[in-house]
């Protein structure tokens, strides 16, 4: 998918970028996989706000994604690639042999009138989903399952992998791409192929208004708040912040704390973090 400029007739369109969605095949969603979606502006069931700076935003229909394909040896056809407002991903409407419609994630070099298929017995191509058990060593893949059945919870962004590194007993070593080294359960299943539209990230918002339609509010510096407003605010001028290091509104160390828990269960599954440090 290619980067699409702007004539300069404004101030924010001179470096604002688009996609110029060569890879969108199919222009509306299917009616019956599509549901509501609830605003709540970051708020939760009391009517706090628990996330910041959501609210607003284009009004979007949710698209129920397959992120299990547990429909075993029937083959489906792609009918078209599509936008997704939910996700940096592309989807991707597939129609099976039974007449069954459903959404997966849209790899690169998928294109309309292919087949794929899930299953032990499908072949390592690119959108079939397989159990890590029958991928070669060395695939690259996605939509990785956690725990076998659950559906795939790891590595679903828009123009990224992980790939095969060793299988041995019980578990597959893959990395990440973060860099991190983990270890799955052998018989979970994973998507192969690169996920397309890979120039996501090369994408210049360009002014403010397009994030508004995102549904992403302004975010306020604590430096320019008074005292009472946050522990970064006052003084004279452009002050330091005047603490050891940065913090929330609430006084919480912020940019760069630790936060996973020392003892965390699945700390014995990574064999590497991403910081190329090995898990003690």
């Amino acid at each position: 998918m290619g980067i699409k400029t702007y004539n300069p007739y404004t101030p924010s369109r001179r470096n604002m970028t688009g996609s110029d969605f060569s890879e969108i095949t199919k222009s509306t969603p299917e009616k019956s996989l599509c549901v509501s979606l609830k605003k709540n502006a970051g708020r939760n069931n009391q009517g706090k706000i628990t996330v910041r700076h959501h609210g607003g935003g284009n009004r979007r229909k949710y698209r129920i994604i397959d992120f299990k394909r547990r429909k075993d040896g029937v083959p489906a056809t792609v009918i078209g690639i599509e936008y997704d407002p939910n996700r940096t991903a592309n989807i991707a409407l597939i129609c099976y042999a039974d007449g069954q419609k459903s959404y997966i994630l849209a790899p690169a070099g998928l294109t309309d009138g292919m087949t794929v298929m899930s299953g032990a017995d499908a072949e390592v191509r690119v959108g079939n989903c397989l159990p890590l058990e029958n991928i070669p060593v060395g695939t690259q893949v996605h939509n990785i399952e956690l725990h076998p059945g659950k559906g795939g919870q790891l590595v679903r962004s828009a123009g990224i992998a992980a790939q095969l590194m060793a299988k041995e007993g019980k578990y597959a070593t893959l990395r990440l791409p973060s860099g991190e080294m983990r270890m799955v359960p052998i018989n979970c299943r994973a998507t192969i192929g690169v996920i397309g539209n890979g120039d996501h990230n090369l994408i210049n918002i360009g002014k403010a208004g397009r994030k508004r339609h995102m549904g992403i509010r302004p975010t306020v510096r604590g430096s320019v708040m008074n005292p009472n407003d946050h522990p970064h605010g006052g003084g004279e001028g452009r002050a330091p912040i005047g603490r050891p290091g940065p913090c929330t509104p609430w006084g919480k160390p912020a940019l760069g704390l630790k936060t996973r828990k020392k003892n965390k269960q699945s700390n014995k599954l990574i064999v590497r973090r991403r910081d190329g440090k090995a898990i003690k």
